[in-house]
């Protein structure tokens, strides 16, 4: 067990370079040099009773679409490279830099972010922690690889459709979504300015909760678990659950039985009428695909051939909606909203699986659009539906899972933020005891 931060840091970096480990794939860049003045900073401070945040001494990572001073922010994608280098730090890693943080390296991604499955055909394809052959998630696919592995203790990641809470299901550990807005996504490479969210990849919950305080610019808080027992907690049965491995749905409803029996009330609520409107209302494009389509308007046609070509199809879809269908798709959302928050009023959360399937095989879905595409959707579907209706989202692993990690995602509406972080501790304290 390393005895301090430069000795957790040289691990790390063993790892990373061990021929056995893909870590050169999981990370694009590591800033050992820097990351060991960081850390002997840490040991320094830690003998002379020092202590800058509940941080102070982590060794992280950061998914490469953050801005670090005198450097190209590459977004996993290869035609950024060409690209000025950013100026400042982003406001995220500045806070990082200030709470003491070490940050070994940047992380691999789904290029732009947009996708839920973690392919990268530039960087290389991260391998799941649990099974190298499968996909780790995205598009924070070498954060959670990183936490799950070991060679960091936060990674930080972006959410705009489920891409903190999906490769933290995939690769068993536990993943945060803050409301939106709730920390500064300056600086982070957009992928929709509407619902992209920063947050964290760790171990456990507390960790989550001490990273986000320091991201959201708050004096750090005491995480009291809140009673399991009248926990008011409903799962919303219907397209969510649908096409759900069996593996997963045992998980799942093993996980249910287990807060049934410490006491939480956990009923059923249906919000297909509130799904269906929204899906009639993006028949024409998805509304993250069309911010893409802003985002990407100077390079998506000149650039054509240097994209991943399944995320140009999707960028693609959001530029044929025309200025209108924005419009009417924006006002249908807050009304949407509107309606979701008096539904579930009288709720602490929405509980279902993070993902309803579990990392499928990297070789089949190069190999196959058809299952490419089949999953992305299956992969996307249900932690998306927090990012439309503004949620606030974490993904924690189901219990006595064996092989492959099947995610546990807890809901609840924007603003509750401390509170879910408090319920998704005890449910953590629950499965772990």
């Amino acid at each position: 067990m390393a005895t301090t931060v430069r000795d957790a840091l040289e691990a790390s970096l063993a790892r990373i370079d061990d021929p056995q480990s893909d870590g050169r794939v999981t990370y694009t860049k590591l800033y050992p040099e820097r990351a060991r003045a960081e850390a002997d900073a840490a040991d320094a401070r830690a003998k002379s009773g020092v202590k800058l945040s509940p941080l102070d001494g982590w060794v992280i990572s950061i998914k490469d679409l953050f801005d670090v001073a005198g450097e190209v922010t590459t977004a996993g994608s290869s035609i950024l490279r060409s690209q000025p280098a950013a100026k400042v730090d982003a406001p995220t890693i500045a806070r990082l830099r200030q709470a003491g943080c070490v940050i070994v390296g940047k992380t691999n991604m789904s290029e732009f972010a947009f996708s839920g499955i973690g392919i990268n055909p530039h960087y290389g394809t991260p391998g799941n922690a649990a099974d190298k052959s499968r996909v780790p998630g995205g598009s924070s696919s070498g954060a959670g690889v990183s936490v799950a592995e070991g060679t960091a203790r936060m990674g930080l990641g972006t959410d705009t459709g489920g891409s903190i809470r999906i490769p933290a299901a995939l690769n068993g550990c536990v993943g945060f979504k803050p409301t939106a807005g709730r920390v500064p996504t300056t600086g982070a490479f957009p992928l929709s300015y509407a619902l992209d969210s920063v947050g964290p990849l760790a171990e456990t919950v507390a960790d989550c909760a001490a990273t986000d305080a320091v991201l959201a610019g708050e004096a750090p808080w005491t995480l009291t678990p809140a009673p399991l027992a009248g926990l008011r907690l409903a799962i919303p049965r219907g397209r969510l659950f649908g096409q759900i491995e069996p593996e997963v749905e045992h998980a799942f409803e093993a996980a249910v039985k287990r807060l049934t029996k410490a006491g939480a009330r956990i009923t059923e609520v249906s919000i297909e009428d509130l799904l269906q409107e929204l899906a009639d209302a993006m028949a024409r494009a998805p509304f993250v695909a069309m911010e893409a389509a802003a985002v990407h308007a100077e390079w998506m046609e000149e650039r054509a051939r240097d994209f991943d070509p399944r995320v140009l199809a999707r960028i693609r879809v959001g530029a044929q909606a025309v200025a209108p269908d924005y419009i009417r798709l924006v006002n249908k959302r807050t009304a949407l909203i509107a309606r979701m928050r008096d539904r579930l009023a009288d709720l602490d959360a929405l509980i279902l699986p993070t993902t309803p399937i579990r990392a499928p095989k990297i070789s089949e879905l190069t190999a196959s659009d058809e299952k490419f595409w089949t999953a992305n959707g299956l992969m996307l579907r249900n932690t998306t539906v927090g990012n439309i209706f503004t949620f606030t989202g974490i993904s924690l692993p189901c219990p006595d899972v064996k092989g492959l990690p099947v995610g546990f995602m807890m809901t609840a509406l924007g603003g509750e933020d401390h509170r879910l972080l408090r319920m998704a501790a005890a449910v953590e304290a629950l499965f772990r005891g």
